[in-house]
């Protein structure tokens, strides 16, 4: 039975382009008013506009940089100030790198790790009392299918990306009585701007899903009458991480390793 966000409000980041914008478009399609979070404003009044116009939604866009401390409480404030309470939030907003440890630059393994973990952990803190009180909407993180193995040339992303996965399973456990619907989503490559920011093809192991394939595949999980805690995206990659979960550790490193190039 597919569930509808009619009267609800869904808090994305990340909502500038690729799978944000998927996020929000197919949220909006359900009813689902949308608070868009991104540091570039000018796609995000685009975007809202768009959907406003196609959907009858609301759609408030809010330029924000997760990468700064506090920008989770600053976030929450803001939203209590305009009067926006949140049913579901969606934790998009995130980047990697691809190349050696020891070459990254420190501000930037900085900038991912605040980014990908700490918002996460700290944007989900803020609003979960609330999204689990009133239980209509969801919580979805994005994870990786990085997540699932270490991943040689992309050490810190892979390692941030196992802690949201982690994370996420360990709240839609804690969660698991209320009717808020708790989601992990790992995909593999998909076809966004990921990787013009990280600047190596490298990084993009195995097939190219589309934002499409891999919003709608969220949608579905958690359309069901039980949410799963986390989804592999794709044949390919739910096969792999059965694999590097079932090898020996040493194995599934090499064989990240060789694919990512390192």
């Amino acid at each position: 039975m597919s569930m509808t966000y009619r009267g609800t409000t869904a808090l994305i980041t990340g909502a500038s382009a690729g799978l944000g914008v998927e996020f929000a478009r197919q949220w909006a399609e359900r009813g689902a008013d949308v608070a868009l979070v991104a540091r570039r404003v000018d796609r995000l009044e685009e975007l809202a506009a768009d959907l406003e116009r196609r959907y009858g939604i609301k759609a408030r866009p809010i330029a924000a940089d997760l990468a700064r401390p506090g920008a989770a409480a600053a976030l929450r404030a803001e939203l209590d100030a305009l009067g926006i309470p949140v049913h579901t939030l969606i934790n998009n907003a995130g980047f990697g790198s691809h190349g050696p440890f020891a070459a990254e630059d420190p501000a930037r393994i900085s900038e991912m790790i605040q980014l990908n973990v700490l918002a996460v952990t700290e944007l989900t803190r803020e609003f979960l009392p609330a999204l689990t009180a009133d239980g209509r909407g969801a919580l979805v993180t994005v994870a990786s299918a990085a997540a699932y193995q270490p991943t040689p040339a992309m050490a810190v992303y892979g390692a941030t990306k196992a802690f949201v996965l982690n994370f996420t399973e360990a709240v839609a456990y804690e969660t698991r009585t209320s009717s808020l619907r708790v989601l992990a989503v790992s995909p593999g490559p998909v076809r966004t701007e990921f990787f013009d920011v990280v600047g190596s093809r490298d990084a993009a192991v195995g097939r190219m899903a589309t934002p499409e394939q891999v919003v709608t595949a969220a949608r579905r999980a958690l359309d069901r009458g039980k949410t799963p805690a986390s989804i592999v995206v794709g044949l390919g990659n739910r096969l792999s991480a059965t694999a590097s979960a079932l090898a020996p550790r040493r194995l599934a490193l090499t064989v990240a390793g060789r694919a990512l190039k390192a």
